[in-house]
């Protein structure tokens, strides 16, 4: 799998003016004149969900004012945005730039639909977990916005005090009175997504790294002494009834909001309903099973620079210089509460302790993989683990999960 190269090709026949324009671009100041980028002319078309359009108007306004180039915001369904850039740019008739979320650059870059981008000094300037994520194979191709993680909702006037561990966790739920003290989304077909932290406390990530620190999807983890144990743990909980397939998301919800669970393993989109409910809440990490940290998946949103734009150098520069800014980002956070992914921005909307809560835990957070062969992970993964909640044993669905993933991905 080897990312398109035509979009490097186009940079190296850029003039010398233009890639000195490319260089300023990257400091990542709205003041600097070389964010003129070369030119006086030209039009980008920029696609965001229809919930952002408002939050990106006014950098677009500023760089038409400031470089003369056109930048048109056009707003699309986000269910469909990601198959219409897809099947557009090779057209010819897709965007310059669109806005997406980092778990589609193996299918963005195996389709030859997206372009490096240079953030130059301004790198430095983001979460670890938002860079590396924006980086695929080792070269980066978003400029990302948002960070967004799940973490421990906890109703602090049922339990005062954080969880030390996911058996203390159960034990103050208990004490507490609570015959279900946690909840977490599941269903009949499982969901890993929201089982993940646990499953790495037991040292069994998805996939391995290579040597850039990217996923590589030849050295799966599942397979390894910790996979297996953590199967063992799912199938005790399942006994215990601490996890269980017939809690979905709305039950979920409303065992937390009505007080029957103090502990909620959940993202930020689910606060809103918390604290409409009264409820005096707290976020904490996830509480690990064992001693190691419980780290949980991280989604990133960000904008990716289509490889058939005629613009590249205006789409770098207005990423880096715009939407890259400590305003235009508390902007996107303001529009999706979810923690902007410039450090500056997430440290100011961090003043709300229940954000910064959610920031905490994202410390400890790893990219969610981005690599085509995770469809086939997906595909077994959650149904396997609600088998074995629900009594299959442990270690024979486990390696049938491990089988099964190893051959999709042949």
């Amino acid at each position: 799998m080897k990312v398109n190269k035509r979009s490097i090709a186009a940079f190296g026949a850029i003039t010398v003016l233009t890639s000195l324009a490319l260089a300023g671009c990257s400091s990542g100041s709205t003041d600097d004149k070389s964010s003129d980028a070369g030119a006086k002319s030209g039009k980008l078309t920029v696609w965001v969900d229809a919930e952002r359009v408002d939050a990106v108007k006014p950098a677009a306004t500023a760089y038409e004012k400031k470089t003369g180039i056109e930048v048109d915001i056009v707003g699309k369904d986000v269910d469909t945005i990601k198959d219409d850039y897809i099947q557009q740019v090779p057209t010819g008739k897709g965007p310059d730039i669109t806005m997406g979320a980092h778990d589609w650059l193996g299918e963005l870059s195996t389709n030859g639909v997206v372009a490096p981008i240079e953030l130059g000094d301004s790198a430095d300037d983001y979460l670890p977990v938002a860079l590396q994520a924006s980086t695929y194979e080792g070269t980066t191709y978003m400029l990302p916005y948002a960070v967004e993680n799940i973490a421990v909702l906890r109703n602090a006037d049922i339990v005062k005090e954080p969880a030390t561990s996911f058996d203390d966790m159960i034990a103050k739920g208990k004490a507490a009175g609570l015959e279900q003290p946690f909840v977490v989304e599941q269903g009949k077909d499982g969901n890993p997504y929201h089982l993940y932290p646990f499953q790495t406390a037991f040292g069994a990530p998805v996939f391995g790294t290579d040597d850039k620190g990217s996923y590589d999807p030849t050295d799966l983890q599942l397979g390894s002494d910790g996979g297996f144990e953590f199967a063992n743990w799912l199938s005790a909980q399942g006994k215990a009834g601490t996890l269980n397939t017939d809690i979905d998301g709305e039950i979920a919800k409303q065992q937390f909001i009505d007080g029957k669970a103090a502990f909620w393993l959940t993202g930020p989109w689910n606060v809103s309903a918390a604290k409409d409910a009264g409820i005096n809440l707290a976020i904490d990490q996830v509480p690990s099973p064992t001693s190691e940290v419980a780290s949980p998946f991280a989604g990133v949103k960000g904008f990716f620079i289509s490889a058939e734009s005629k613009n590249k150098v205006a789409a770098n520069d207005f990423l880096v210089n715009y939407i890259g800014t400590e305003d235009v980002q508390l902007e996107l956070f303001k529009a999706g509460n979810i923690l902007p992914a410039l450090t500056a921005a997430a440290d100011e909307a961090a003043s709300d302790p229940i954000v910064a809560g959610f920031q905490k835990v994202g410390g400890d957070a790893v990219p969610m993989p981005a690599i085509p062969a995770m469809g086939s992970v997906w595909q077994y993964w959650g149904i396997a683990e609600a088998a074995i909640i629900n009594g299959a044993d442990p270690k024979t669905t486990w390696q049938k999960l491990v089988d099964d993933v190893t051959a999709a991905i042949k």
